[in-house]
């Protein structure tokens, strides 16, 4: 499949998880009456599903990263170029800030906010290598490539809940997350920390991946006409 078509499908995954993350947050805070259990339990339902949705529609198009993280520890084993990986990396942030703008918009919030949300210190940092630890450890691991969309969104909605970062995972979506200050918001100041540790909870579980699951081979990708292989999930849609 061409790559324009690849980072199209990148792009609109993207979109629509960020804007879900951040709209469905503003309208949990303001439909739960200061409960932050309730919000939280509701932005945890809209995430969830919208990531096994838009991972069972995109897997076949681009292979359903929707985060560098994926994408990064992707091209390390050779299943993208490095140009390939700059380009889906690029189109995800973009796209998931497109996201937290757009939700802004549905909900007649400023376009573009400071975030004063604190995310700060060990143990959030902490939290968020967990998390991007276990969600690469799911997608390099997942046995059948039909099991991948309920089994990340399984993963992400329980790290929602047992982090005390609530599970950002993606360095895009943090990104995002930084121009909103909302119930999803985090600090400017904050967000480099969480990607550091998002980027090195990804290494670790490529690493303990290579040794837990070398014979695991039935969620690898199609190879494409150069022989490489297309990203997270079997690619289903050819040219």
């Amino acid at each position: 499949m061409n790559l324009s078509r690849r980072l199209a499908g990148e792009g609109i995954g993207s979109l629509f998880l960020a804007a879900t993350v951040v709209g469905s947050g503003v309208m949990a805070e303001r439909l739960a009456g200061g409960n932050v259990a309730v919000a939280l339990l509701a932005n945890t339902g809209a995430t969830v599903a919208v990531l096994a949705v838009l991972i069972a529609l995109f897997a076949g198009v681009s292979g359903a990263h929707f985060n560098p993280a994926v994408t990064l520890v992707q091209a390390i084993r050779g299943e993208l170029t490095w140009q390939e990986a700059a380009a889906y990396g690029s189109v995800q942030i973009v796209a998931c800030c497109a996201g937290a703008l757009l939700a802004h918009a549905m909900f007649e919030l400023p376009l573009i906010e400071h975030s004063l949300r604190v995310r700060a210190g060990p143990a959030q940092c902490l939290s968020e290598g967990v998390a991007t630890f276990g969600l690469l450890l799911v997608i390099l691991g997942c046995p059948r490539t039909e099991d991948a969309p309920w089994m990340v969104a399984g993963w992400i909605g329980a790290a929602y809940w047992f982090t005390a970062s609530t599970s950002f995972a993606n360095p895009a979506i943090t990104i995002a997350r930084s121009i909103s200050d909302t119930f999803a918001g985090i600090r400017p100041q904050d967000a480099p920390a969480f990607i550091l540790s998002q980027l090195a909870g990804a290494m670790l579980a490529y690493f303990v991946a290579r040794r837990l699951f070398p014979l695991n081979r039935a969620a690898q990708p199609a190879p494409d006409n150069a022989g490489r292989t297309r990203g997270a999930f079997r690619a289903q849609v050819h040219d």
